[in-house]
């Protein structure tokens, strides 16, 4: 199992444990494959909205919150975030779209990404460093998250 893998594991297990669960397991948050496995792949991907990691990085910077960010990529603790200062960085229309997808308002979306996210960049980039490469294509993480999802 690849790092991603490892990672958005432990993640979406810590989801499907908190959020209501439908089907069992973790296909549970959200419905289908599409849901919390879409919307992270939909900010982390180098093809998703944002332009995966490095595009997620400059809208934190444009925001005036590249030390935030900066802190989960970087080594030491992680620096915390609101889902109310999430919202500004990300933009109305990307967490719309984003709750939409999961069938959940943007009051629950909020607090759940803003919890998730750090954790997640922080364990994504284990060398203290955005890779050149980025995470890769949505089609890649999706299929990656695939397995996890369905073993749930």
């Amino acid at each position: 199992m690849g790092l991603l893998d490892s990672v958005l594991g432990q993640v979406l297990g810590a989801v499907g444990q908190t959020q209501p669960q439908q089907h069992g397991g973790l296909v549970g948050f959200g419905g289908e494959l599409g849901g919390i496995a879409g919307a992270l792949g939909g900010l982390l991907a180098n093809n998703g909205a944002v332009g995966g990691l490095g595009g997620l990085v400059s809208k934190f910077e444009q925001a005036g919150m590249g030390d935030v960010i900066g802190s989960w990529i970087g080594k030491g603790d992680n620096a915390p975030i609101s889902g109310n200062q999430l919202g500004e960085v990300l933009g109305g229309d990307a967490i719309s779209g984003i709750a939409s997808k999961l069938g959940v308002d943007t009051t629950t979306l909020l607090p759940m990404l803003a919890t998730m996210l750090p954790s997640l960049i922080d364990q994504l980039t284990p060398h203290g460093k955005v890779p050149e490469q980025g995470l890769g294509n949505q089609d890649d993480l999706l299929s990656s998250l695939s397995g996890l999802l369905q073993k749930g």
